[in-house]
């Protein structure tokens, strides 16, 4: 059985003195859930704070991305040693805005995974297909390209995998739990043609405008392993119902 793994990405959004706030109102909200990982993904300028306010929690810590060098001449760049150091256990490699905004490329997200895993850091590995990709019928085809070349020599030790339909992210959008089967089912066996077994025992997280009034359903699907949570998770009551989903 899959340890469930709930994660919150905050993107830009909270100050210091806003994830404070909300940690302070969250933490007890969810100190009684077990057999869940719960993942908190702040913006760079929260992370030594947050990583103090949920020390001897049930709450783990992570970067929203990384750069796969240890350090250098890379202005603005945040390095695996100072994520480490700051407290993450956890790194978002991957995610659509990255791709999108920032352009990205598999080639690019391929050796941010194997920085993170050679420090350490346990990767959560975003991919999925636009609106226009899905009405062509390619969804199937980004996915398998994306996870043959963004796990390029990548052992699955300390990778989870985040579905995330683009056309879904922050559009109010979701995916139906039969479209998130489908791909998740797809996803995990992409990953047995190149890791055999091991595939069974990786979590695959749904990543598209998850909140509390869907999670339940899509949580009920047998491949769905958890959500990857953007703006349901900037508020602690919300976030916290997403936690203590239920499955039927």
């Amino acid at each position: 059985m899959r340890k469930p793994f709930i994660a919150a990405n905050w993107k830009m959004n909270k100050t210091l003195g806003e994830t404070r706030s909300f940690l302070t109102e969250f933490i007890p909200l969810v100190q009684d859930v077990k057999d869940i990982d719960i993942i908190i993904a702040p913006p760079f300028t929260s992370l030594q704070s947050a990583s103090e306010l949920i020390r001897n929690t049930n709450i783990k810590l992570s970067a929203q991305d990384i750069f796969y060098e240890d350090k250098g001449a890379y202005t603005g760049a945040i390095s695996p040693v100072m994520l480490k150091d700051a407290g993450c256990t956890y790194v978002i490699i991957g995610h659509s805005e990255r791709r999108q905004y920032f352009k990205e490329t598999d080639e690019v997200i391929n050796k941010k995974i194997k920085a993170a895993r050679q420090h350490g850091l346990n990767v959560i590995f975003c991919i999925g297909e636009s609106l226009e990709e899905r009405e062509s019928k390619k969804t199937l085809d980004i996915l398998k390209m994306e996870i043959t070349e963004g796990l390029r020599d990548v052992h699955l030790d300390g990778v989870v995998v985040a579905y995330e339909p683009i056309w879904a992210i922050g559009t109010g959008k979701t995916a139906t739990p039969e479209q998130a089967q489908e791909a998740h089912k797809y996803i995990r066996e992409q990953l047995a043609l190149n890791y055999g077994d091991r595939a069974k025992e990786v979590r695959i997280l749904y990543g598209g405008s998850a909140t509390p009034e869907n999670i339940d359903s899509l949580m009920n699907c047998e491949d769905v392993d958890g959500a990857l949570v953007g703006g349901a998770s900037l508020k602690a009551d919300s976030f916290a119902r997403i936690v203590k989903f239920k499955r039927q």
